[in-house]
């Protein structure tokens, strides 16, 4: 049940009809709440930035999906019949938006209404500076921490990862908890910024949080990693990441970069039928560690690096780069963009023809990005990762079946990225079972060497928590990754 109704209203001189039709022309098209999607229908995937209001001017990017979308009448928009969409979203909170276009003073009045239940007042009130949430009383049960992005660059995985570890805890306490004691899940949001993921990590460390699973970019891990030296808190990286980050209170899941470029530099040549690279990524620290590695590893293989570019997170305009791959000839981009940035280039790569000259490997590529990718952006993109949601195995079956009957069929899509919380939390759990405490030391000597059975195979870590496991190279079908065989 929703716990606030937040409304907001925008006006144009167009009629309803013609406002409705541009609904999801773009950001900073000043149409609509600047709402991006591909056509307005049901099952259609939608961001848009909903104002906040208040003393201080805010905006939310909401990232959700349209349930029904219903035009004005051309007969009738200017008399007052005007058009409705629903929208169900994930992030940053989990709800519902309406949005109303009807007749006013010649033009449109757009209204939106968007619920906000218990958990998404309590992430506006931190947004807003105020206390709220988990303080740091005591409390019967064990308490593990989960740092995501539900803001920001990262925010689109960022509603399947919150689902993900809900689901594994859930799973946790229906077989008993921790030595009988429920877990119970903390969550901060980084907003996709590290001084920010420093500042919600010790938040939940002040929670109560011993253990914190760091699900947002390497920038984020490795402050928090910084911040929290010298405290018996252990911090868990789920997903893909560069290493270099471990150390008695620090583990390190998820694919490795060198192991993903070895498993796709020679299938990504054949299908490209060339062998020169130009490497392309967000400037911060995991797609320059993932470049230097394919400095080393593509010549191994008789390819060339003909070109590199790195841009700003939070780009848009990915002009200067796609001319600098068309202009080095390139066979192949590796694309090291993340979140939305990886979609936006994705897009602009499409709409400037590069896609007709050359394919892309994009190593974070995720299904909830593919999302926003589109289907017509789609054809020519790979990926390399350890699970996708189209993998043929009983435990992954087993996996989306519970996703989908928890969550419901506007879910966004599992990937790798929301997938390897759910193995994390589990990883954690069967080690905090085998020492019978919430111990992060012992948890963490337990974790390693070890081997686990989990939806996407066998993961085995060494001594040292180096990750081993089966990776997979898939094709962008337009509706999500699929393994093939190059």
């Amino acid at each position: 049940m929703a716990a606030l109704l937040l409304p907001a209203e925008e006006w144009t001189d167009a009629s309803p009809v013609t406002t409705f039709g541009l609904f999801g022309a773009g950001a900073g098209a000043g149409w609509v709440f600047d709402a991006v999607c591909d056509r307005v229908a049901a099952g259609a995937v939608v961001r848009m930035g909903a104002p906040l209001g208040g003393p201080v001017a805010d905006q939310v990017e909401i990232i959700g999906r349209i349930t029904e979308a219903r035009p004005p009448s051309p007969a009738r928009g200017h008399a007052g019949q005007g058009g409705r969409i629903e929208i169900v979203h994930d992030q940053p909170w989990r709800g519902r938006i309406k949005l109303r276009f009807d007749a006013d003073r010649g033009g449109t009045r757009v209204r939106l209404f968007a619920e906000l239940d218990e958990a998404g007042l309590e992430w506006l009130m931190r947004r807003r500076g105020l206390p709220a949430g988990h303080g740091a009383a005591p409390n019967p049960n064990a308490r593990l921490g989960l740092l995501n992005s539900k803001s920001g660059l990262g925010s689109m995985f960022g509603a399947a990862t919150d689902h993900m570890a809900m689901l594994a805890v859930e799973e946790i306490n229906a077989e008993g908890g921790v030595r009988g004691r429920p877990v119970e899940l903390v969550v901060g949001d980084d907003a996709s910024d590290p001084a920010v993921g420093v500042a919600e990590a010790r938040r939940l460390v002040r929670a109560g949080c011993r253990t914190i699973l760091v699900a947002t970019t390497s920038a984020t891990y490795f402050a928090v990693s910084r911040a929290l030296a010298g405290t018996e808190v252990l911090l868990i990286q789920p997903h893909m990441n560069e290493g270099g980050g471990t150390g008695p209170l620090r583990v390190q899941l998820g694919e490795h970069h060198e192991d993903q470029l070895a498993a796709a530099v020679r299938p990504l040549m054949r299908a490209a039928g060339g062998k020169r690279w130009f490497l392309a990524g967000n400037d911060y620290c995991w797609p320059r560690s993932t470049h230097a590695a394919a400095r080393r590893i593509l010549p191994r293989s008789g390819a060339r690096v003909v070109g590199e570019r790195y841009a700003a997170l939070g780009t848009r305009d990915f002009t200067q780069v796609i001319d600098a791959v068309t202009a080095s000839g390139a066979d192949i981009v590796l694309s090291t963009f993340v979140g939305a940035d990886a979609a936006a280039f994705e897009r602009q790569c499409h709409a400037m023809g590069l896609r007709e000259r050359c394919v892309t490997l994009a190593p974070a590529m995720d299904e909830s990005t593919l999302e926003h990718v589109g289907a017509d952006a789609a054809p020519g993109l790979y990926a390399v990762s350890g699970y996708v949601e189209q993998l043929a195995s009983p435990g992954n079956a087993v996996l989306l079946h519970r996703y989908r009957e928890a969550y419901g069929r506007w879910a966004p899509p599992l990937s790798t990225l929301s997938e390897s919380v759910f193995e994390a939390a589990h990883i954690w759990w069967s080690a905090a079972r085998r020492v019978g405490a919430d111990e992060p030391r012992l948890i963490a000597e337990a974790m390693r060497p070890g081997s686990f059975q989990l939806p996407r195979g066998t993961v085995m870590l060494d001594d040292s928590g180096r990750v081993t496991q089966d990776l997979f190279v898939t094709e962008a079908t337009g509706t999500g990754l699929r393994p093939v065989s190059l």
